[in-house]
């Protein structure tokens, strides 16, 4: 096994180290440079590995508890799941073995488990990639699944889980003509002009991407602004923007768009894209609630538990255990407060997030109405190319699931609502 092979799968085991063990999120750990000593191939091959392992878990640790009286040390017992998922997933079994092998050896603390890792897998290599297509589509736990099965019932919540297994495809938001960019990609172009493509690799090796002709940003987060529909010269505010695919969008109308987001780092990725796509727009790092101005139109993409995105972030269910959503979903609330003061008359707001929980969606439109005199949902804002009657809600929002196109690869979960407010409180 080469010295790169090994690295990417050593680093590939930090994460889930991280993951599993600290309760961190695999984004806050590349952020903080966990993987900045590898190669661009290899820190891509090490989040795949890593991305796969979460996925497949509770496949992993079923057939794994066959071999294991006991369990070994965390980072051991990583090491054995990344290496069940890569050969029930049609990995070299010897190349694999050989490998996890020395990634124990090589520790210091582990180096006397090697001979038992090397049992264990061959015999996975045995039984495995048989047992593992039988086996359920792995569940979400209970902190989720359960307030989920409530909301939507088990039928829904075991499709939603399929898709999560499944991953996600990479879908782009062209710049101009999306017909050209599937064209140039060999990429579908999706019912609501995304562009959809399947094992693209290298994304900035990608025709296009130098160009600055498309942005990275799944389907279903490229509608809030779709349905916030700014026109060309409108003034509009966006809200918790980074890492900004929703700003490239609004630029991209010939609308006047600032910025906000309290992160710097995250801000500066949509900096990047701005230079590279040659769009313009206000960028100002800072705290929502400090806003001010009129504003023809807002788009609050609001801080949330992100439980709509796990098709491309498996580590979430594991990072977290939903103790601190009661605090976001106040957040929320104080946040759409604050940005309808904001609007001009007759101006409007869409309010949007990457959740798949009512609490964080149709609760906070229902709630902001009781709250606001003159408040109301503009329904004919969901008219738009693609948007199914289906997924429009009782009080007039956009509720998306991750099974939706679930033949196409799904699309995140979010919930959309655009908010007019016709008079002030009073």
């Amino acid at each position: 096994m080469s010295q790169v092979g090994i690295e990417a799968r050593r680093s590939a085991v930090h994460l889930l180290d991280q993951v599993l063990g600290e309760r961190r999120l695999m984004a806050e750990i590349v952020g903080a440079g966990a993987l900045d000593h590898l190669t661009p191939a290899d820190r891509a091959r090490a989040q795949r590995l890593a991305l796969d392992t979460l996925r497949g878990l509770e496949r992993a640790d079923r057939i794994l508890q066959k071999h294991l009286t006991k369990k070994p040390p965390l980072n051991v017992r990583n090491v054995l799941r990344m290496a069940t998922v890569e050969i029930c997933q049609g990995g070299a079994a010897h190349g694999v073995v050989n490998a996890a092998v020395e990634i124990v050896a090589r520790g210091r603390r582990t180096a006397t488990m090697k001979g038992l890792v090397n049992a264990i897998l061959r015999k996975v290599a045995q039984t495995g990639p048989e047992a593992w297509p039988k086996m359920r589509v792995p569940r979400l736990p209970g902190w989720l699944r359960d307030p989920l099965a409530e909301a939507y019932g088990a039928e829904v919540v075991a499709a939603m889980e399929s898709a999560h297994f499944t991953g996600a495809p990479l879908d782009l938001s062209p710049k101009d003509d999306s017909d050209a960019v599937a064209r140039d990609l060999g990429g579908e172009r999706m019912p609501t002009g995304s562009v959809r493509l399947t094992g693209a690799g290298q994304v900035s090796a990608l025709p296009g991407f130098a160009e600055g002709a498309w942005w990275v940003q799944d389907a279903a987060a490229a509608l809030p602004v779709q349905v916030l529909d700014p026109k060309p010269g409108e003034k509009v505010l966006d809200l918790c923007a980074a890492p900004g695919g929703k700003t490239l969008q609004i630029a991209a109308t010939g609308a006047q768009v600032r910025a906000v987001d309290a992160s710097a780092t995250r801000l500066a990725r949509l900096e990047e894209n701005l230079a590279r796509t040659g769009l313009n727009a206000e960028v100002v790092v800072g705290d929502v609630m400090d806003q001010g101005g009129a504003w023809d139109a807002i788009l609050l993409d609001a801080p949330c538990s992100a439980t709509g995105t796990i098709r491309r972030h498996p580590d979430l269910p594991h990072a977290k255990d939903g103790s601190e959503f009661g605090a976001l979903i106040d957040l929320q609330a104080a946040m759409l407060d604050h940005a309808l003061g904001l609007l001009k008359p007759g101006g409007r707001l869409v309010f949007c997030t990457c959740s798949l929980l009512p609490d964080e969606g149709e609760c906070q439109t229902e709630d902001a109405l009781a709250r606001h005199r003159g408040l109301r949902v503009d329904r004919a804002a969901l008219d738009r190319p693609g948007i199914e009657p289906e997924w429009v809600t009782p009080e007039g929002g956009l509720r998306l699931r991750p099974d939706y196109w679930g033949d196409k690869g799904g699309m995140d979960g979010f919930y959309i609502v655009c908010l007019r407010k016709d008079r002030p409180d009073g």
